[in-house]
């Protein structure tokens, strides 16, 4: 009686027809089944086979039930959490937006044919900030293939110009030593050390061309400064906020509690509170030398680094020379 294949086939055409068709808002009889079926596989059956086989998908594990017409209960992924995946593409900077959209349409697959209609808000994609480097995903599997090896990798870095395009920083290719790609603020970043320096560098991963894995070896960790007892990526993050390789030191801030929320989103929870009153707070947290001038600038209005005494004072000649810029 069927068309088409074994009765195994049969089994598999109307679990995907319950996939494209059904969720609890959307349920389908038996003959709106054998409709599909006919319509889309070529399957011709009978309303006996397709209870049959929906009994044996249930008794395979898939979740399936009938209230006024069969529906798949149980998805691989939720539209909530299929809408979180394309969300994730649509604003990451680090993709490209004709790679961005082919990404998304294959998300969009995985839900059924109603999911669409909630999805009008991606149209705009190639209006969003992506990156314009088309070897940014190319880049990521080539370093990662790297560190499963322990090979070193080489790369042109590059800068944006005036012209908005990207432009090689100097002529000779960058040879490192990769161990971890990491996300800040939405950007990928290698964690990497060159052969004459003990410490560690990052490098933005999207503004990387010509990513070639060496046969060299990688150098061993234990050999990196911040590497020896191996790297916590959380730690890391919240001690480099604007993604400095500079020292990191231990800073004491001055807070107005008003933005607290805005401390924890930029240094997570690792800062210790050691005074406060009804209106500031002082916290000491580890970070970048650099970064920190960066973020008491950015907040410049709300906090106030006490210690150490070097980043104070460059702050002092950095708000001196925005005085000066700004004077009439």
């Amino acid at each position: 009686m069927y068309a088409l294949g074994s009765k195994k086939m049969l089994a598999m055409g109307i679990l995907q027809i319950l996939k494209d068709y059904t969720d609890f808002e959307h349920r389908l009889t038996q003959q709106e089944i054998i409709d599909l079926l006919d319509k889309n596989y070529g399957m011709i059956c009978d309303r006996k086979s397709v209870k049959s086989n929906i009994l044996n998908l249930i008794e395979w594990g898939y979740e399936i039930e009938n209230d006024k017409g069969w529906y798949l209960v149980e998805r691989e992924f939720e539209d909530i959490e299929l809408k979180m995946l394309i969300d994730s593409i649509l604003y990451s900077k680090s993709i490209p937006a004709n790679q961005a959209k082919m990404l998304i349409e294959k998300v969009k697959s995985l839900g059924n044919i109603y999911f669409e209609s909630k999805m009008n808000h991606i149209v705009n994609v190639a209006e969003l900030n992506h990156t314009d480097n088309k070897q940014a995903l190319i880049n990521i599997c080539a370093i990662e293939e790297a560190i499963e090896k322990n090979k070193q990798i080489e790369f042109i870095y590059n800068t944006y110009g005036t012209d908005k395009k990207l432009h090689p920083r100097r002529e000779e290719k960058y040879v490192v030593n990769p161990y971890k790609i990491v996300y800040s603020n939405n950007k990928p970043y290698l964690i990497c050390n060159m052969d004459k320096y003990d410490k560690i560098s990052n490098y933005r991963v999207d503004r990387m061309t010509d990513v070639n894995i060496l046969d060299t070896k990688l150098k061993p960790r234990e050999k990196v400064k911040e590497l020896e007892q191996g790297l916590s990526v959380p730690k890391y993050l919240s001690e480099r906020i604007y993604m400095f390789s500079d020292d990191v030191a231990m800073a004491k801030i001055k807070v107005r509690k008003g933005i607290m929320g805005e401390v924890v989103d930029w240094f997570g929870r690792d800062f210790t509170v050691r005074e406060e009153n009804e209106e500031e707070a002082i916290i000491a947290v580890k970070c970048s030398e650099t970064a920190l001038c960066f973020w008491a600038l950015q907040y410049a209005d709300y906090v106030e680094v006490l210690e150490p005494e070097n980043v104070r004072q460059r702050i002092k000649e950095s708000v001196k020379g925005l005085v000066g810029k700004y004077e009439v």
